[in-house]
């Protein structure tokens, strides 16, 4: 039995694995293939069956190919999964600790906001991470934020801001796990509160598992700041403010609260981006 394939744009009722894109299938006498057509292509099934295993194989070959050659993601760890080493603790008196490969961190009542901060900048980078946080508790992801060592004026967009000596600020990737569920909204800790929350963002919101493992993904581009909430677009936001900083783990302050409450962190790693090239 002999086919001839006809430019269309009907769908064909060969089945899936003898189809070719744009063309439908007219059944035709088996001695078709000895009579010229004019403007059709005569073929077998068998020719059309090899015809896809050789594109299937050629496709496979260009992807092993590309991996292959394409240059491998320079991620590098921010924690080391055993010390603190590369991270100094700023603002209030919370405990932070490792265990089990996670940088842990504990509130301790009637102590400010606490950040463990990198002691390197950074300034464009993909940043991921994962957290599990209590469900009392607030916290954050630091990202580009300053701390002054002494009491400073800073002028922001035309309006000053008097910082505190050690008072951490800059843009924080929340950790909510209130009702509201603003986790990879972008705030502006210790300046101008939100820039981007998620109340317009259902999926994002939906997207943070409560007393679970989630994930962040954190990218900064220029003026540019995206996040994801498990994969979940959440925050999308441009800002020119602050184009470099520390990276801090936040343990937000609990009051008088004396009920030790946990904050957890792991997997933390970063890729530099080279956005000159």
């Amino acid at each position: 039995m002999r086919f001839t394939l006809e430019e269309s744009d009907q769908h064909s009722c060969l089945s899936p694995a003898f189809r070719l894109p744009g063309f439908v299938t007219r059944q035709i006498p088996e001695t078709a293939h000895q009579v010229p057509v004019t403007g059709r292509l005569a073929v077998t099934l068998e020719e059309i069956t090899w015809m896809n295993l050789r594109m299937s194989a050629a496709a496979f070959c260009l992807a092993v190919c590309t991996a292959i050659t394409a240059p491998a993601e320079d991620w590098k760890p921010l924690f080391d999964g055993k010390t603190l080493n590369g991270f100094t603790q700023k603002g209030g008196k919370a405990n932070y600790r490792v265990e089990e490969g996670c940088v842990v961190g504990t509130s301790v009542p009637n102590t400010p906001n606490s950040f463990l901060c990198t002691d390197k900048e950074y300034g464009d980078f993909i940043l991921e991470l994962e957290f599990k946080v209590n469900p009392k508790l607030n916290s954050g992801v630091q990202i580009r934020s300053q701390c002054y060592d002494e009491p400073t004026t800073v002028a922001v967009k035309g309006k000053e801001y008097k910082f505190a000596a050690n008072r951490v600020h800059g843009y924080q990737v929340e950790i909510d796990p209130s009702a509201r569920s603003y986790s990879g909204g972008i705030y502006d800790e210790g300046r101008r509160g939100w820039l981007n929350d998620l109340k317009d963002n259902e999926a994002a919101r939906k997207a943070f598992k409560p007393e679970e493992w989630n994930k962040f993904r954190i990218e900064c581009r220029g003026d540019a700041i995206k996040t994801f909430i498990n994969d979940v677009p959440a925050a999308d936001l441009k800002d020119d403010v602050t184009p470099k900083g520390f990276i801090a783990l936040q343990v937000h302050g609990v009051g008088k609260n004396e009920e030790p409450l946990e904050v957890r962190w792991r997997n933390i790693r970063i890729q530099e981006l080279d956005t000159a090239r």
